[in-house]
């Protein structure tokens, strides 16, 4: 993965995690590592958990307080650590972006698995240019029509990411309210069904719909993401986001609840070949 890629989030993350297990191994705590490099026990946590970026002087006081002198393994998470620090591609939208939404933009092209429930719209990487615009539109209300245009322009550039050779898998249940709640025309939703239909014929792609007539489910919670990544260092993260902030866990008995969740919606939804069949009955329809 080349430098500006979503890579450099995942990097944070690895180097955050060696470092961890470095300190662990040591018996030093957080807070003692902290006051080795003039900072605080929750930076160091932040640190360890990749929220942030790294100072090359911090890393190297770090590696030496946890006794790591050998000049090849120093330098190689020093190198890890200035690669971690190299802005993604979408690090020229953040002027009109959340705060956290560029780490998600980061897990979200290095992840190898996606696994989505969505239930207000559809998913962003499943969103016509027409329809995003009036997502967008109704989201950012009061919004220039030039920063409403880079926020439509930095959702299909995520999409991108399902289109690639190296595209990951992506399994997505969406509630039938997501299609049935109009976000623009009737030519706009007309053409985001159609386009649910093509995509879901993708290899990468399985689709599926829980529809109204099934009652309650094991998504009542409303919608979230898990991202799997192929470093086996790297444990599942599940997004959720919230009006104004988001939330990463990646605890394994937080991410084990919310994969049983969608396991069981994947269960009761209709497969892919029905699904598509549903998003056809809704095209006649509208």
């Amino acid at each position: 993965m080349s430098a500006g890629e979503p890579g450099s989030v995942v990097r944070r993350m690895l180097l955050g995690s060696q470092l961890r297990r470095l300190r662990e191994a040591r018996g030093i705590t957080r807070e003692a590592a902290g006051y080795s490099i003039r900072a605080s026990e929750s930076k160091i946590s932040r640190m360890e958990l990749g929220r942030v970026s790294f100072k090359t002087r911090d890393v190297e006081d770090l590696l030496t307080l946890y006794g790591i002198t050998d000049e090849a393994e120093r330098e190689s998470l020093l190198s890890l650590a200035r690669e971690a620090n190299v802005a993604g591609w979408w690090h020229s939208y953040t002027d009109v972006l959340p705060s956290w939404f560029p780490t998600y933009v980061g897990l979200e092209g290095a992840a190898s698995l996606i696994r989505a429930y969505e239930v207000q719209f559809v998913h962003g990487l499943l969103q016509t240019e027409e329809y995003a615009r009036a997502v967008v539109l109704r989201g950012m209300k009061g919004a220039s029509v030039a920063d409403v245009e880079r926020r439509v322009a930095l959702r299909l550039e995520r999409q991108k990411y399902l289109l690639a050779d190296n595209a990951p898998e992506f399994h997505i249940v969406l509630d039938e309210a997501a299609l049935r709640r109009p976000y623009g025309d009737r030519e706009v939703m007309r053409g985001q069904l159609q386009h649910l239909i093509d995509i879901s014929e993708r290899p990468n792609v399985r689709l599926q719909v829980m529809p109204f007539s099934f009652g309650g489910h094991s998504g009542e919670s409303g919608a979230f993401t898990i991202l799997s990544f192929p470093e086996s260092d790297l444990s599942d993260v599940v997004y959720l986001e919230q009006l104004t902030s988001a939330l990463y866990l990646d605890k394994r008995e937080d991410v084990a609840q919310y994969e049983q969740a969608l396991k069981e919606l994947q269960q009761d939804s209709p497969g892919p070949d029905e699904s598509r069949d549903l998003l056809r009955g809704l095209l006649q329809l509208s």
